[in-house]
């Protein structure tokens, strides 16, 4: 147990204009849940990489078990026993669970021992799963399921999990946790990336800080309140999120009975929605991935025209509109997937900026673009949310998965739409910086925006939210005052509980 699994020493990267990981050093014993934190930025994805061996690093070594660690690919890595879960999926929706498995390993073996193996591992780990269903008909939470035991079927010694819970209810959380404590009595040790700092607490035995791709210490979660943890993060203090006194106006975006088909085998279909939206107001909607969060704001930013109801929007039916006429009316949206549908991911953030606010910023003459005006509009942005970037120039692609999060919801609320949709506004950035985007959508309900966020995580619906509903399998439930909302509750109206039921579990 004096060996560290894993010893990291030195490790330098950089890119041009960058330094990713500057001299960082620190050990992973056997056996524990080890944090690695830090804003958006800082370096932890560059730094799983390396150890994963989908980058090479320019100084520094690493060593697993004392012995010299270099993978120069990450089928190296993986025979060296390291495994990898990352944020984003990488599964196929037209295969089923088996086929999936098959797909990430070196050597599969028959497809009939394979789930055999896959129904023994899930049953022992408490995360249950049918080898022959389609990908495709998963919630989030049993996508994740299939990622994990893809990787628990390679007998890892060490695991690298990035964000593993932004997709999942407090019930699954609950039962991820189980598997992972499961893991660490059996001698496993988990790399744990995630910006849920009571999760870190609750979970992780350590913790090692990086900012600015340095390392900044470490410390043990559990004896650190996650504001001191934060603070370590970005380098000084920040303040929470505080709504200011409004008062609610008029309906600005009214929503009835609005119905629409799923958008291909995969999708859910919306089954007559309805809501209002007053100037002054956030209305919180949540539920677990995959109930038409995606469908409800194509539908109602104009990427999709509903099939049956209507949308209203200051008073004017724009049910017929496309996205560009619902944009000049006043309608601006944010949907979940940054890279490819929020951006652009070859275009620079001046280019991405166009896309969205040409004509309501003003950007076009005569048909033709002002750049000078793109690039300053880009710049405001990029300076008003601490957008880290090498400059307005810069790819889309290039900039990390929080700081390019930070840029497309802040080219939505700098243009001060009257209704603003916006999808897991919050995912995947920092504390700091998600503090920041609370704030300034309480800012812009203040100043007389409609504002309707969509996300699954439940502290940010109940930090920023006057009213709360819930999506399961294309409907809405009742919606209702945060005041006085249970967890309890909460979890009913997610599961596509009755009214009745709701009121009764707060009895």
């Amino acid at each position: 147990m004096d060996t560290p699994l894993l010893s990291i020493s030195g490790l330098t990267k950089a890119y041009p204009g960058v330094v990713a990981n500057d001299d960082v050093s620190f050990d992973i014993k056997p056996g524990e849940i080890h944090a690695l934190l830090g804003e958006n930025g800082a370096g932890k994805s560059t730094l799983v990489k390396m150890i994963y061996g989908l980058v090479t690093p320019d100084k520094g070594e690493m060593r697993m078990n004392g012995a010299p660690f270099a993978p120069g690919k990450p089928s190296e890595a993986r025979q060296s026993g390291v495994a990898m879960v990352f944020q984003h999926f990488s599964l196929f929706d037209a295969l089923d669970v088996a086929e999936n498995v098959a797909l990430g390993m070196e050597n599969p073996p028959p497809m009939r021992d394979l789930a055999r193996q896959i129904r023994e591992v899930s049953e022992t780990y408490g995360l249950p799963l049918d080898p022959s269903r389609t990908v495709g008909t998963l919630s989030a939470g049993e996508r994740q399921r299939v990622e994990i035991i893809r990787c628990l079927l390679q007998d890892p010694r060490l695991l690298i999990m990035d964000e593993p819970t932004s997709v999942l209810t407090p019930q699954e959380v609950d039962i991820l946790f189980q598997t992972l404590n499961k893991l660490r009595s059996e001698g496993t040790s988990i790399l744990y990336i995630s910006h849920k700092l009571e999760e870190i607490r609750a979970l992780c035995d350590h913790a090692t800080v990086l900012r600015l791709g340095k390392n900044v210490g470490t410390c043990t979660p559990s004896q650190r309140t996650a504001r001191e943890m934060a603070e370590m993060m970005v380098g000084n203090s920040f303040a929470a999120p505080e709504a200011r006194a409004k008062a609610l106006g008029e309906i600005l975006l009214s929503v009835k009975g609005l119905t629409l088909p799923a958008p291909g085998s995969f999708g859910t279909p919306l089954r007559g929605i309805s809501f209002d939206v007053r100037a002054g107001e956030v209305l919180g909607l949540g539920g677990v991935a995959g109930n038409g969060q995606d469908e409800l704001l194509a539908a109602i930013s104009g990427e999709r025209l509903s099939d049956g109801g209507s949308i209203t929007l200051k008073g004017e039916d724009v049910s017929r509109k496309g996205p560009t006429e619902r944009r000049e009316a006043g309608l601006l949206s944010g949907p979940e997937e940054r890279l490819g549908h929020a951006a652009a991911p070859d275009m620079s953030l001046i280019e991405n900026g166009v896309l969205t606010a040409a004509r309501r910023m003003g950007l076009l003459s005569n048909g033709f673009i002002g750049w000078g005006k793109a690039r300053s509009f880009a710049e405001e942005v990029i300076e008003r949310f601490d957008v880290r970037t090498p400059g307005p120039g810069t790819a889309a692609r290039a900039l990390s998965g929080g700081n390019l999060q930070k840029f497309v919801v802040g080219r939505e609320i700098v243009q001060a739409p009257d209704v603003l949709i916006v999808n897991q506004p919050t995912w995947g950035v920092d504390a700091a910086a998600a503090a920041f985007i609370r704030q300034s959508i309480l800012d812009l309900a203040a100043k007389g925006s409609a504002v309707v966020v969509i996300s699954q995580d439940l502290d940010e619906l109940m930090e920023v939210s006057d009213r709360f509903g819930a999506l399961n399998e294309g409907r809405l439930s009742q919606i209702r005052d945060v005041a006085g909302l249970d967890i309890e509750q909460i979890g009913l109206m997610m599961g596509g509980a009755s009214d009745m039921e709701v009121a009764h579990g707060a009895a």
